[in-house]
């Protein structure tokens, strides 16, 4: 598998990345068993960027990933996930989104524990997630001080 690099000095990542999302939400039931096998097949064929969000299924989705990283070296996977903001719970979210720094720096502390892991590698405000009350200087800023802490290693945004 071809590998490029994210940004101009970005880290070396697989060229086709796997979309994790309708594993666990929007495009109706799933298959556990069928989402790990396809995760596992991606990594043998190289794959190394995954692409996931806290919203997907409720944090379904990172859960998902983590069972099927099981024995996967951390460093063999490159973890993108998006936060849309809201509090999620049984299939239903608050409906505004919230980006202040605390709030932002708790959803990713709940990515963590979901993953099982110590960082995430790309770590980015959702679609159409972004709080207009809060200015997106102190989202992204709350993100910077995960990256000096060593829980995300780039910053990006989605749609923004």
């Amino acid at each position: 598998m071809k590998k490029r690099a994210l940004g101009e000095n970005g880290p070396l990542v697989s060229e086709i990345g796997l979309g994790c999302m309708g594993m666990s939400w929007l495009y109706g039931k799933t298959d556990r068993n069928e989402s790990i096998a396809t995760i596992h097949a991606a990594l043998e064929e190289g794959i190394t960027l995954f692409d996931t969000g806290d919203f997907y299924g409720d944090g379904h989705n990172e859960l998902l990933l983590r069972e099927a990283f099981q024995g996967i070296q951390r460093e063999n996977v490159f973890i993108s996930v998006k936060f849309d903001g809201k509090l999620h719970s049984q299939g239903k979210s608050h409906p505004k989104s919230d980006n202040h720094p605390n709030t932002v720096k708790n959803f990713l502390e709940d990515t963590l524990l979901r993953l099982g892991v110590e960082y995430i590698d790309l770590y980015q405000p959702g679609t159409a997630c972004i709080d207009p009350s809060v200015p997106i200087e102190e989202t992204v800023g709350a993100i910077a001080d995960m990256v000096k802490k060593g829980y995300v290693r780039y910053i990006g945004l989605s749609e923004v």
